[in-house]
């Protein structure tokens, strides 16, 4: 009985632990997925040409603008999926201009706007891949 219970405790745990998630709005970092240039000026680019892994002949708007982990634009045939943007042409713009530049300028207008990531823990965000 001691046994059952104890194995019951540790399924529980693994549980728990397995529940526990980080929620990472965009404009904060540590967020990857898509973002939204705006009126952010020159964004810092890993490529000057957009990349496109299998076109999608029906797809006619703009490019995607996206903040990936280090290695992911070198092996966008992996991860494009990921990001549901395999058939659309994205930029990859730059982790150190993404923090130095957007981070700051994102968070400035929601504070502006009344909003505050700190206090703004309701809305469960895909911290991976979308906006």
């Amino acid at each position: 009985m001691r046994r059952i219970l104890l194995i019951g405790l540790f399924v529980a745990a693994r549980a728990m632990a397995a529940d526990v998630g980080v929620s990472v709005n965009v404009g904060q970092p540590g967020f990857f997925g898509q973002i939204n240039i705006g009126d952010v000026p020159n964004p810092q680019l890993v490529y000057a040409r957009p990349v496109v892994i299998h076109r999608d002949p029906a797809f006619s708007g703009p490019a995607l603008y996206l903040h990936v982990p280090p290695g992911h634009e070198k092996h966008w045939a992996r991860h494009c999926g990921e990001y549901h943007a395999c058939g659309r042409p994205v930029y990859f713009v730059r982790d150190d201009w993404y923090n130095r530049e957007y981070v700051p300028r994102h968070q400035h207008r929601d504070v502006d706007h009344g909003h505050d990531h700190d206090h703004d823990h309701d809305h469960d965000h895909d911290h991976d891949h979308h906006e």
